[in-house]
């Protein structure tokens, strides 16, 4: 099949982070005028005319329609004896207050009033970004994203009225990655982190708000040049306040006794390295700070650390609750005096709970063998509002590979969670865990997900979906585009590769910084062991990941295009090089890959980035994704890629780019664009593995 392209021209360009000269020959795709928006158009109508001419788009609309109603619920939260919670349906998003949890409940707001002033109705409407009661129950504040991109504004909601007022905070926050906001226990105002200037500037800090009053920039103390996001954390009492700092690795570092006239910040735990073995993510308990760290402890063991300690910083000093096992811990929620402890073994969901001096008050039964709903990143997980009571108890969503999402209520002494909402989706397939080995003699687990009643002696057409960067453990737990999959009649394979935290914080340095190339390394061995197994057809085995999956996707698609019949990023990381220019990249690959100042580093990551190992090849058919309001991943990296790669194709598989309007990184999305995402990727995945039709 000869696929007309539209013109991409190439330029005499080159870029010299640290002296190192690289060319750069679309390097004019960075640009947003009107030339690249023309050029982006038509590449996403391109795209669109290939799929409606393969005849799959409806019944793959028709399938993501069908699992999606598993998608997970928004939590509610509680606070003064009340539940708050948002509620999606008919392209409307609404936050309502009701006296249980999932109870008949009363609207406070309806999204809608957010829509930018002359917006077409039908378009995607504003999407809820986070949602905080007050201790007290008497306002809530929501962040609201009008555009996709996931920044988002404050706004204030009186819940006895339902009145919007007028007198919320002006500031943009970047994302939802810090937690919304932090009540004050008293409830008259809160803390937040939030942009200083433009949103492409990367650049925030810590302010306060008190409610009818003035917004002012706090003066925490942070590490000297740190772009890292910072929660600031209060105990119940009032007393302690705590900053903990750094997205994937916090740390509690500095401690301020709030109760005390003059109280000022001074250092708390300080020193730890950022990424492994530097994490000390947890809450204030009485006048201690209880944490899961993996200082000293791979997988994680629960520390508590005196807030009024001479030497914080000396994990000699830390008194150990619970010690390092088996099982990767993961989080610690207080839920009246006890704490529920999640984790997980061989990325299985395990959940106890403990009291404040470590004793064990038992396991949690779980639903099944999956994952519970938890933030990708350890800071964000600290957002807790209003802290629960006994009565609130532990709620919690849990899905499984095959079961999607339902909530689940534990209150301490009982001896099973109830359920407040059910799944509503059971995929009719099974799940086997199974094993490949690494080039450096490494067991790298993965599940293997069949339709029912498959020919396990025949090879099948088989997804691999992975990760494995930034200590995000990518875990059992249900998607409704790769359940849909499934459906269909595809087998998948999620694969946990090294990078990732599903096996503890060892597991993630061994595809750390200088070690990044590991992951790929990883993968290959998933792919070759699926083949030489029997289970992935070698005509038919295709491999989808996004952000910084979406980088190893571009990675495995130029070193081993011969593996793959198709290759599908979303929201893609795909030019390390041209990354270091980008604010917020910069930072991500400063703390992630290496240092953009030094000259063997950016050899290196030269060496790494998708867009400058591109070389004229036969390629599979390759479909990228990519928002155009994403403030992590901007589309400029999808362009430059597959600009490049259009160019480079020497086989007659198309290279279809799509990047959609009103979308961002994927938080901020609308149902109504991820829909569409969902099926045009579906359609071409089961174009390439020519797989089945509509759902009964």
């Amino acid at each position: 099949m000869t696929v007309d392209y539209p013109v991409s021209r190439t330029v005499d360009a080159f870029s010299a982070p640290a002296g190192v000269r690289i060319a750069d020959p679309y390097r004019w795709l960075e640009a947003d005028d009107d030339e690249v928006r023309a050029w982006q158009r038509a590449q996403a109508a391109l795209a669109a005319r290939t799929i409606a001419a393969h005849g799959r788009f409806d019944d793959a609309h028709a399938f993501i329609e069908t699992y999606d109603d598993g998608a997970r619920p928004d939590l509610p939260v509680p606070a003064a004896g009340q539940w708050f919670r948002a509620e999606s349906g008919g392209h409307r998003t609404t936050v309502c207050v009701s006296s249980t949890p999932y109870g008949p409940g009363r609207e406070l707001i309806d999204l809608d009033v957010f829509r930018l002033p002359g917006q077409d109705p039908d378009a995607p409407g504003p999407t809820l970004s986070w949602l905080a009661p007050a201790p007290d129950g008497t306002l809530l504040a929501i962040g609201v994203c009008t555009d996709g991109s996931e920044h988002n504004r404050i706004h204030l909601v009186e819940v006895a009225s339902g009145l919007l007022r007028a007198d919320g905070p002006s500031e943009v926050l970047h994302s939802a990655w810090a937690g919304g906001v932090s009540w004050w226990p008293d409830s008259r105002g809160f803390s937040f982190f939030a942009l200083t200037g433009e949103p492409e500037d990367f650049a925030q800090a810590v302010f306060e708000h008190r409610v009818g009053g003035p917004t002012t920039v706090q003066d925490v103390p942070i590490p000297d040049g740190s772009r890292e996001y910072t929660r600031l954390q209060c105990s119940a009492d009032g007393r302690w306040t705590v900053a903990s700092h750094r997205l994937g690795s916090p740390a509690p570092v500095a401690v301020r006794e709030s109760g005390v006239e003059g109280a000022t910040w001074r250092p708390f735990v300080t020193g730890l390295p950022l990424g492994p073995g530097g994490t000390v993510a947890g809450h204030i308990v009485g006048d201690a700070y209880i944490a899961v760290t993996d200082v000293d402890a791979p997988r994680g063991r629960v520390v508590s650390i005196p807030l009024t300690a001479a030497d914080p910083a000396d994990p000699g000093t830390w008194t150990e609750l619970v010690p390092q096992s088996d099982t990767v811990l993961r989080s610690i929620t207080p839920v009246g005096r006890s704490l529920y402890l999640s984790g997980f073994d061989r990325t299985v969901a395990t959940l106890r709970v403990i009291d404040a001096q470590g004793a064990d008050l038992g396991a949690v039964p779980l639903p099944g063998e999956g994952a519970i709903g938890a933030p990708f990143f350890a800071l964000t997980a600290l957002a807790t509002t209003a802290p629960a009571t006994e009565q609130d108890g532990f709620v919690f969503a849990f899905s499984s590979l095959v079961t999607s999402w339902g909530v689940y209520r534990h209150k301490p002494g009982m001896d099973a969670p109830e359920t407040l909402r059910p799944p509503r989706v059971t995929l009719e397939a099974t799940v086997e865990l199974r094993e490949a080995v690494a080039s450096d003699g490494t067991a790298v687990p993965f599940h293997v997900v069949r339709p029912a009643g498959a020919d396990r002696t025949r090879p099948a057409p088989v997804l691999i979906s992975a990760y494995g960067a930034a200590n995000v453990p990518l875990l059992p737990q249900y998607q409704g585009d790769l359940a849909a999959y499934v459906a269909m009649g595809g087998t998948l394979v999620q694969a946990y590769l090294r990078g990732g935290g599903e096996l503890g914080s060892d597991w993630f340095r061994g595809a750390h910084r200088e070690l990044r190339h590991v992951r790929d390394t990883d993968l290959v061995a998933v792919a070759e062991r699926l083949l030489a197994d029997g289970i992935a057809d070698p005509g038919r085995l295709a491999l989808t990941g996004g952000s910084d999956g979406g980088l190893m996707c571009g990675v495995a698609v130029t070193r081993r295009p011969d593996l793959w019949a198709a290759v599908l990023p979303r929201a893609p990381l795909l030019d390390l090089i041209g990354g270091i220019r980008h604010p917020y990249l910069e930072f991500v690959i400063r703390k992630a890959w290496g240092d953009p100042d030094d000259p063997g580093d950016v050899r290196r990551l030269a060496g790494i980035s998708p867009y400058e190992l591109i070389a004229p090849g036969r390629f599979p058919t390759v479909y990228i994704q990519a928002g155009a309001t994403d403030p992590r991943c901007p589309p400029w990296q999808a362009r430059k890629f597959a600009a490049r790669l259009q160019a480079a194709q020497l086989g007659d598989a198309p290279i279809l780019l799509h990047v959609f309007e009103n979308a961002g990184h994927g938080g901020a999305t609308s149902p109504e664009v991820h829909s569409l995402q969902d099926a045009e990727w579906l359609a071409v995945l089961a174009g390439a593995l020519r797989l089945g039709a509509r759902p009964a």
